[in-house]
């Protein structure tokens, strides 16, 4: 006999389950670190592609400049099928997603090894973007809705993961590229962390069947959160979201305008390859800065998220925008001291990096778990708005001839950011969630 739709709707998440144990709360941490591995596992498509890049130009003489279109590409559509991908993740839960993710990602290097025309790079790329992004925003949306007590710790976890996740695989890949050719390099990596994420995703539990059941403490009373699900339409028509997104958005440019041109401002300042000592390690001011970089924009993922769940969301971002403010300010007037240099850019990392962590947790907070994969997504895509503007900052520093105006640019946007999320967002987030 067929129910009908009122029917349909009024049958709890977990029905059918009564006669089941209820999962432990353990239960979640397992899908939590299923969901950092897999991260893990895609990570290399964006931060190991720098390994292949020289390999690629030599062996067919293109241009670097060709070459790192495909990289384009791929940032891109990795940026813009999140909140697709969130979308589904909403609707059929995250193992088919994770696992067509993994799938696409293993297509994806296959065909880079496989390559030898500019165009089927480019395809392998547009297609590596698709999975990473299906597979990134799965575990974003899957960590915000397994963890509404602990959203900025669980949210930092996966995202850290996921900046993080490359540096277990550099030293692999570059000796097999050295050993075998960076095709096979392609081939073996690309399909083993694309069967590593299949394998994971079969594993996957959708959080709207099985939460109900779990007994949670009460999120902190610095976090209030919303008692409506919000559609993604409903999302799109709310004033506050946008004001997310534009915060968001100077962030994000504001950071990749300072941390983007990172080398061009070493050798501006003529501090590239002076030797720095450091926590007992000698390096040239380039590569030390660069390395302290990677790890610090990890750890503030992890370190403001969990932060934001003691403090509240707001009273996270004041902080850290402003700092970021401050140090890309004093990398204006004081970066050509090797050493500053080195510390004032890892600031820099340490005080932009936690948006990744901070704005997902901020956006389900606000609109609710049931739809927050979709509605995270959207607000991801101010990455790729952001990114539009680090041109922008080449174009000034060939116009005017150095690059003092992209720090002010850069200092003042998240400055503005700053006071946007305190004096702006809080008050309207307080008067929709009141």
């Amino acid at each position: 006999m067929k129910r009908s739709s009122s029917e349909i709707a009024a049958t709890p998440l977990d029905a059918g389950l009564g006669d089941l144990p209820a999962p432990g709360a353990a239960h979640r941490w397992v899908q939590l670190a299923m969901g950092l591995v897999c991260m893990a596992m895609v990570a290399n498509l964006q931060y190991g592609w720098t390994l292949f890049v020289n390999p690629l130009a030599d062996r067919f003489g293109w241009s670097h400049a060709a070459v790192q279109v495909a990289f384009s590409v791929f940032v891109i559509a990795q940026t813009f099928v999140v909140p697709f991908a969130g979308y589904l993740v909403d609707e059929a839960g995250p193992r088919p997603v994770v696992f067509g993710g993994g799938l696409l990602c293993a297509i994806a290097w296959v065909m880079n090894a496989m390559a030898d025309s500019l165009g089927l790079l480019y395809v392998g790329a547009a297609i590596g973007g698709l999975g990473a992004g299906a597979v990134y925003g799965t575990c974003v949306g899957s960590a915000l809705k397994w963890f509404p007590d602990k959203r900025g710790l669980a949210v930092g976890l996966t995202v850290a993961a996921f900046g993080a996740g490359s540096a277990l695989t550099v030293l692999p890949i570059t000796m097999v590229i050295a050993a075998r050719g960076y095709e096979s390099a392609f081939l073996y990596f690309g399909l083993g962390q694309g069967l590593v994420v299949m394998a994971l995703a079969l594993a996957l539990d959708n959080p709207h069947e099985l939460l109900p059941r779990i007994t949670l403490a009460p999120p902190s009373a610095a976090v209030p959160q919303s008692s409506r699900e919000y559609t993604p339409a409903e999302v799109l028509r709310q004033p506050v979201f946008w004001m997310m997104y534009l915060i968001f958005a100077l962030v994000a440019a504001g950071g990749l305008m300072a941390t983007a041109q990172l080398a061009p401002i070493a050798v501006h300042f003529g501090i590239a390859d002076v030797p720095v000592d450091l926590f007992g390690l000698v390096l040239p001011a380039l590569t030390f800065a660069l390395a302290l970089d990677r790890v610090l924009n990890g750890a503030t993922r992890l370190i403001c998220g969990w932060v934001s769940d003691k403090i509240g969301r707001e009273e996270t971002m004041l902080a850290a925008f402003l700092l970021e403010a401050v140090a890309i300010f004093a990398l204006s007037h004081s970066g050509a001291h090797p050493v500053v240099f080195v510390l004032l850019t890892g600031l820099v990392f340490f005080a932009w990096g936690e948006i990744y962590s901070l704005f997902p947790s901020t956006c389900a907070d606000t609109f609710g778990s049931k739809y927050a994969a979709a509605n995270a997504g959207l607000l991801y895509t101010a990455k790729g708005t952001a990114s539009l503007m680090v041109p922008l900052s080449s174009v000034l520093v060939s116009v005017l001839g150095d690059w003092h105006a992209v720090f002010l640019i850069a200092g003042g946007m998240s400055g503005a950011a700053a006071l946007l999320a305190w004096f702006v967002l809080r008050p309207m987030r307080h008067r929709l969630l009141t």
